[in-house]
């Protein structure tokens, strides 16, 4: 059998989410709010056995004098976040600081820690920093980016095998490798990364993760078959009246996440008070927008200002359709490579299918630019996000419209730092003033694919200066920048700003050498 064999050995326990685990227990310390970020309890190490501990626990928590925070300090370890093992150097290049970096976010393969939520890997892979301890999914094919102009080909292979091994693992990639994440996954990037790949050791490498690639796409199709009536959903898929299926964000589970389990409680009852939704439903919809990586944004908000009123699965997202437009060539060029011309044909006509869907569903001729579409209510959503320029990223959209799509950028979204996230301030961190090093190159890479390299060069170049400017003053990269206003830090979001940092890292050095 060809493709990628994952190792032999087994971590001997059974993959559970640390809610699932600890029962009562977890939920009476993220509500007792003990840690001011409710992932750290989620990442916590156990000092004696699991069991062990849910029976002190039991027998302890009614007593007079029981203390639940001396109880978490007595029988857990907190994680440790990433911190720079050097002092920064900003008398040297932001490059040189970015070279210095890959060392400080590599993680080597681990063995399994009985009770902690870290699912470990077979290869070494590099983390986003900060709180993020683990291995992300779309963050990873952005830190790719510089790998690959860092000649560290050996850490983009361990890494797309840290992937293949996860999608034989479990059938799908999940947002990082921990326990509470193996409910959702993140936007499909895993053929980009393959693509990438190849662009160093050739095609061989899509026959290689062939089978990968098709059991992720059956991950992001499955219950296809199921739909037969107009604007139905299962899972991931929504079938349309035409017959053809597009995808939209999901989670398996309808319950607070452990990793924000008190800010997920509050908003639910803050929507079940002033709405009277079900608990369950808000609940979905906070984790399907997490498998976006859009968390948060208004983009998912049915009232823009309000997060209590997010929907998030009514939505048809266009940059995850492009994503599944771009698996499905992938599969079919990597089944041409194989020579199974009959199912290379099937792939074919189902990326051409989607192409047209996307462009009947996403593009507002009104706005003369592509939105996300609400598919219960049948019409586009009101958010306007950088999410409209992955058709150009993709190479979908139709000279005319790219560029209506250049201008929308250039009025709308430049700022002196580079691209809004959104066009409104709403608190939320994938929002206005905020900007993002993976919808920077998008948008940049987007551009050049039609030849708007002045308006390309100009983002280039004020995102970049962003960038400088920055670890100039701090001596940091950062996980997100505030592009309106180039002398304050970002802000928003359910923890403090994070430094590291991988993509934003990948990012730069990509960016950087394509101008030379």
């Amino acid at each position: 059998m060809y493709g990628f064999i994952a190792p032999a050995f087994s971590y001997g326990q059974s993959y559970i989410a640390p809610d699932e685990l600890y029962g009562s227990l977890f939920t009476d310390v993220q509500q007792a709010h003990i840690f001011q970020d409710s992932k750290t309890f989620a990442d916590c190490l156990p000092l004696e056995d699991p069991v062990l501990i849910i029976e002190r626990y039991y027998q302890e928590k009614n007593k007079p004098d029981f203390d639940i925070q001396q109880f978490v300090h007595t029988y857990f370890r907190p994680a440790s976040e990433i911190k720079l093992l050097f002092t920064s150097d900003t008398n040297v290049s932001t490059e040189e600081h970015i070279q210095k970096l890959w060392q400080v976010l590599t993680r080597l393969p681990e063995n399994q820690e009985r009770g902690g939520s870290l699912i470990p890997l077979p290869h070494a892979y590099v983390v986003p920093g900060g709180r993020f301890r683990e291995i992300y999914y779309w963050d990873s094919y952005f830190t790719m980016l510089g790998l690959k102009e860092a000649g560290r080909g050996d850490l983009i292979e361990s890494m797309i095998n840290n992937f293949a091994y996860l999608i034989d693992t479990f059938g799908y990639i999940p947002t990082a490798n921990r326990t509470y994440y193996l409910s959702r996954s993140q936007p499909p990037f895993f053929s980009l990364m393959v693509g990438l790949y190849s662009e160093m050791e050739g095609k061989k490498v899509y026959k290689k993760y062939l089978p990968q690639l098709q059991r992720e796409y059956d991950y992001w199709m499955d219950g296809s078959t199921k739909l037969t009536e107009p604007f139905t959903a299962y899972r991931r898929v929504v079938n349309l009246p035409s017959g053809v299926k597009l995808n939209r964000y999901w989670d398996d589970k309808a319950t607070p996440r452990p990793e924000s389990y008190h800010e997920d409680v509050n908003l639910a009852n803050d929507a079940t008070e002033r709405f009277k939704t079900i608990p369950e439903e808000v609940y979905r919809h906070i984790r399907a927008a997490a498998e976006s990586g859009w968390d948060f944004s208004s983009r998912w908000f049915r009232d823009e200002d309000d997060f209590a009123s997010i929907h998030t699965t009514d939505i048809l997202p266009v940059d995850l359709n492009c994503l599944m437009y771009q698996l499905e060539k992938t599969l079919s060029e990597a089944y041409l490579l194989n020579n199974d011309h009959e199912t290379h044909r099937l792939y074919q006509k189902l990326a051409m299918d989607r192409c047209d869907a996307i462009q009947e569903y996403f593009w507002n001729g009104l706005r003369n630019y592509y939105v996300d579409y609400d598919f219960k209510k049948r019409k586009y959503t009101n958010a306007i996000t950088l999410a409209g320029t992955f058709p150009l990223f993709f190479k979908l959209a139709s000279k005319t419209q790219s560029h209506y799509i250049r201008a929308y950028i250039r009025l709308n979204f430049m700022r002196s730092g580079g691209l809004l996230t959104t066009l409104i301030k709403t608190g939320q961190q994938w929002d206005a003033p905020n900007g993002w090093a993976p919808l920077q190159w998008i948008a940049y890479k987007g551009l050049r694919n039609y030849n708007f390299h002045r308006t390309a060069n100009e983002l280039s170049a004020e995102w970049l200066g962003l960038i400088d400017k920055e670890f100039k003053h701090s001596g940091k990269m950062l996980e997100k920048y505030n592009v309106s206003d180039t002398n304050l830090i970002a802000g928003g979001g359910e923890y403090e700003i994070q430094e590291g940092f991988g993509w934003t890292n990948g990012v730069y050095l990509r960016m950087k050498r394509r101008k030379k």
